[in-house]
């Protein structure tokens, strides 16, 4: 068995099935597309459904109690605790305190099981506990549900954790569902994926290894290579249902879906022991139902990421900055406000300018062991995106990658204004260092970005659009990357005028780069930002005081400060402005009634701007800087051709 890859062993366990009659339906290749079917409508056997919380779970006799170690996890399946004793016979008895010894035999110490059953009937918590063991309930439902997000998240977190606390120890983490192949090898793959830098092929396949036949049901194969972007080789054939979880006399997915789920039991019996199956069935039905929602700039993107590797990441980032390595605050670069005092700077230094997107700010990371977009809170959500080096050759899913290179850049969401189809796109435009070394000035760094990141993603992704059998799916990535353009000042007009009113992405004015700047963190006085009058704002903290008066602060130096005198208006009356105390809200100046006006919360940001930015700002309102003023900023000759902008705006020429 163990010189059998997964594919091949699959692949033989397939023809022999059909030599000996069991056939079924054929398990179709990975399908991005694909969906469970819903569960049948049909329960064998009498419509009175009773439910014994001691029966023993289909199969589970036959199933072999657990697999090899995969680093310090063993999977399992679920221990029986001794109320189920009179139904087994003493040589197929499995609990949890004969787990125990049989791990302990094996050199194996445990120190935390991991339950991913959607009951309680089958032990007590207290076996595992009382021997010092520590115990985790994660509740998945099985059957045709793939384990959600949030299951997930909990999974990793508390491998990871017993991970750092027993690094030394050499303690094992017992994983186990109800057989221990689909549910617990989904989430070892998952763990697998993210602590180690190997291919969704290579996951998988020491699953099926350590736990032979491994995963084998198809929705969680197709669930997998759908979020990790990966299709699996043409060789690769899904395992047949083992032998030991067959019935010829019902249907297997029902019948153990009643086993172990107390909660679907329950409602699938009443007092009278006449279950109301119609209504059972049809909840199954809708959890496959799929509703688009609006995608929002707000949206909270990837997963979360473990303390400990957040704290490591940080440190990274500050020291190829040239900050203090125990910075806590976001260290990307943020513009001033253009005013006519800081106007002449473009007249006497080399500019460049973009059009200011009005998205989300991130920074993002990569790293061999994945993507960490970084927001204004300077936290890190893990994301999965491929980044091969611009030096690669064609290794497929094991060649050359990106690693501890940090972009800068904005999300925004392009929205089609005929079909009203949205797509996410990250606009890249900075690139602070490449595979740990930083770059400097702003010409060679902008010039890289296309270079180093962006011509061979898109070489690779050409390359695959073109294979049958690709080992990466670039179209099943959560949002777009592409660098942003930069322009010569002679073209701040034709931007006004021409480019900013065709984006597919609001922009609420113009950003002027130094040319020959290197980066620098935090506030950069050479960085220009003009906007729109109607668009300069402020980020506030607001506050509601007695009688729900209304009151704005900002940071001054780091502290809170009231902005006494300051008044606010939320002219859309469906704003509930008691929902908004405690929060960042972007506000405008009003100079006609002389008071901010509420544009939207900014959940982005957990701290309002400090005081000094508020001075700039408010000084660029008073100084009134207009679009003609900024058109008469240009003093260079040469310009962008019309088709290159529309290019960088998306629009089909």
């Amino acid at each position: 068995m163990d010189t059998l890859s997964y594919c091949e062993y699959a692949g033989r366990e397939r023809i022999l099935d059909q030599r000996q009659g069991y056939g079924g339906s054929k398990r179709s290749r990975y399908d991005p597309m694909h969906m469970s079917q819903p569960p049948s409508k049909r329960i064998h056997g009498s419509q009175n459904v009773s439910y014994d919380r001691n029966s023993l779970p289909a199969g589970w006799l036959d199933c072999p109690p657990y697999g090899d170690a995969i680093n310090f996890i063993i999977p399992s399946k679920v221990p029986l605790g001794e109320s189920f004793n009179d139904k087994i016979v003493t040589d197929k008895r499995y609990s949890p305190q004969q787990a125990i010894l049989q791990q302990r035999r094996l050199g194996r110490e445990l120190g935390l099981v991991i339950d991913l059953t959607n009951t309680d009937r089958y032990y007590r918590e207290s076996d595992w506990t009382r021997q010092g063991i520590g115990y985790v309930k994660i509740r998945c439902a099985g059957r045709d549900s793939v384990p959600d997000a949030e299951s997930v998240k909990k999974f990793i977190q508390e491998v990871t954790r017993f991970s750092s606390q027993h690094a030394h120890s050499k303690k094992y983490v017992l994983v186990h569902c109800t057989h221990g192949h689909n549910r617990t090898g989904y989430m070892i793959v998952q763990f697998l994926m993210r602590s180690e830098s190997i291919s969704l092929t290579e996951a998988i396949n020491r699953f099926f290894k350590a736990r032979p036949p491994g995963i084998y049901k198809q929705d969680y194969i197709d669930h997998l290579c759908s979020f990790f972007g990966e299709q699996l080789p043409r060789t690769f054939v899904c395992p047949q249902t083992p032998e030991w979880k067959r019935s010829p006399d019902r249907d297997d997915d029902v019948a153990s879906g009643l086993q172990d789920n107390d909660f679907q039991a329950s409602q699938m019996t009443n007092v009278s022991g006449k279950g109301d199956t119609k209504n059972a069935v049809g909840a199954g039905e809708m959890a496959n139902v799929m509703i688009p929602s609006e995608m929002t700039i707000d949206d909270m993107l990837g997963e979360t990421v473990p303390s400990n590797k957040v704290e490591s990441m940080r440190q990274f980032c500050n020291e190829v900055l040239k900050l203090n390595s125990m910075e806590r605050r976001f260290p990307g670069s943020h513009p001033v406000s253009l005013s006519r005092k800081n106007l002449q700077l473009l007249r006497e230094q080399y500019y460049y300018t973009s059009w200011k997107a009005d998205g989300t700010r991130y920074m993002l990371l990569i790293t061999r062991d994945g993507c960490y977009l970084i927001d204004r809170n300077f936290m890190f959500r893990r994301i999965y995106l491929r980044f091969p080096c611009g030096n690669a050759n064609n290794e497929g899913a094991a060649g050359n990658t990106h690693n501890n290179t940090l972009l800068d850049g904005e999300m925004v969401i392009d929205t089609d204004p005929i079909t009203h189809r949205q797509e996410r796109r990250y606009l890249v435009y900075d690139l602070i260092a490449i595979n740990g070394n930083s770059l400097e000035p702003f010409s060679s760094r902008w010039k890289s970005i296309e270079k180093e990141v962006i011509k061979p993603r898109n070489t690779e992704r050409s390359t695959l659009f073109k294979s049958s059998n690709p080992y990466y799916r670039y179209d099943l990535e959560p949002f777009r990357v592409r660098r942003k353009e930069f322009y010569p000042l002679s073209d701040v007009p034709m931007l006004l005028e021409k480019f900013i009113p065709r984006l597919s992405h609001p922009s609420d004015g113009l950003i002027f780069q130094p040319w020959d700047d290197q980066y620098v963190a935090r506030t950069h006085l050479g960085l220009l930002k003009w906007k729109y009058p109607q668009m300069n704002s402020v980020d506030f903290l607001l506050e509601v005081g007695n009688n729900n008066r209304p009151m704005l602060c900002l940071y001054n130096r780091g502290r809170k400060e009231l902005m006494d005198g300051m008044r606010v208006a939320f002219r859309d009356p469906s704003v509930d402005i008691l929902s908004l105390s405690g929060k960042i809200i972007e506000c405008s100046w009003d100079p006609k009634e002389n008071v901010w006006v509420f544009m939207r919360m900014r959940p982005d940001k957990s701290t309002p701007n400090e005081f000094s930015t508020y001075k700039k700002v408010k000084r660029s309102i008073e100084d009134n800087v207009t679009e003609e003023d900024a058109e008469q900023c240009g003093w260079q000759n040469e310009g962008g051709t019309m088709s290159q902008l529309d290019a960088a705006a998306g629009i089909e020429t």
